[in-house]
């Protein structure tokens, strides 16, 4: 039941994500996608950090800028070119094949060998995903395609390595979240102002889209991702990734007036049954020990060795 509830939690964050394409189109400038970044991640990270009272020590400045930029200062740009050199369906099939990097390097790095059923759960939900997302004028444009490719494998590879090195003793995740968001925000800061020049003029609409970037669609939504990657394994928690277009597809429907097809309909009922499908076979794996259960562990067997012996 708790790890339900984890899911539940964990899985709120892509859904939130998936509010992002509405919230940009009908509130922020157009065209100014890095610095949409910049005030997503940014402003978070400081206020989550302030909240947290607590800065990076010793190598976890360094780490906390590695995870930042794989997680946020790489991910966004690389996202932001996909968009805008790729139809939105196309893009949004590469990112939904992120789960497959996950199971790959959380095959290498972290010893967190994937069954059959998780990896056709990622197949299957991306398959869904193309149903959904994919039209007959969708159109390839190379740049396009290494960005998506790099930006699902960027966040794929911050997913796997933030759940290899944990956390520091005694910070939590609202903690972790600041640091990363801070220097992810910080990355993008020169590229946005290389690329976009200077920020753009904000009215009512602008304050208000970037109020929910930077508390509902970041900030809460990152804690709750990196939450879950402390508390599930980090392939269980990438199966969640469909859900993002899903709830994009849904908002294009509910509130912007966009139709959905019969072939729609059916790709997200296979998406959406690839993630509950994906999430069930990961519950049925033992989970790996993290750093803390193995010392745990170690400790447990040496007081009964100990016993033992005496």
């Amino acid at each position: 039941m708790k790890r339900l509830a984890t899911v539940a939690l964990t899985a709120l964050a892509p859904i939130s994500w998936g509010s992002t394409y509405a919230v940009a189109t009908e509130l922020l400038p157009p065209d100014r996608p890095l610095f949409t970044g910049v005030m997503r991640a940014l402003p978070a990270g400081l206020l989550l950090t302030a909240l947290a009272r607590t800065l990076p020590k010793g190598q976890w400045w360094w780490k906390s800028a590695v995870l930042g930029i794989l997680n946020i200062g790489a991910f966004f740009p690389l996202l932001f070119l996909s968009a805008y050199r790729l139809p939105g369906g196309v893009a949004a099939v590469l990112g939904a094949a992120g789960p497959l990097f996950v199971v790959g390097l959380a095959a290498l790095v972290l010893g967190e060998r994937a069954s059959l059923r998780t990896v056709l759960a990622a197949v299957v939900g991306a398959f869904g995903v193309s149903m959904v997302v994919l039209t007959a004028e969708a159109r390839l444009d190379a740049v396009g395609i290494v960005a998506g490719v790099i930006s699902s494998a960027s966040m794929g590879a911050g997913t796997v390595m933030t759940k290899r090195w944990g956390r520091p003793e005694g910070v939590g995740p609202l903690a972790m979240t600041g640091w990363q968001l801070t220097a992810g925000g910080l990355f993008i800061i020169p590229v946005a102002a290389l690329v976009e020049g200077a920020p753009p003029a904000l009215d009512g609409k602008a304050f208000l889209g970037y109020g929910y970037m930077m508390l509902i669609n970041t900030g809460i939504a990152y804690w709750l991702w990196f939450r879950g990657i402390g508390a599930l394994s980090a392939t269980s928690v990438t199966l969640l990734g469909p859900l993002s277009p899903l709830t994009a597809a849904v908002i294009g429907w509910a509130a912007l007036g966009q139709a959905l097809s019969p072939v729609q309909l059916v790709g997200m009922a296979i998406a959406f049954g690839a993630t509950v499908a994906g999430q069930l076979a990961a519950a049925r794996k033992p989970r790996p020990f993290s750093s803390t259960e193995k010392n745990d562990q170690n400790i447990s067997m040496d007081l009964t060795d100990e016993a033992v012996r005496r």
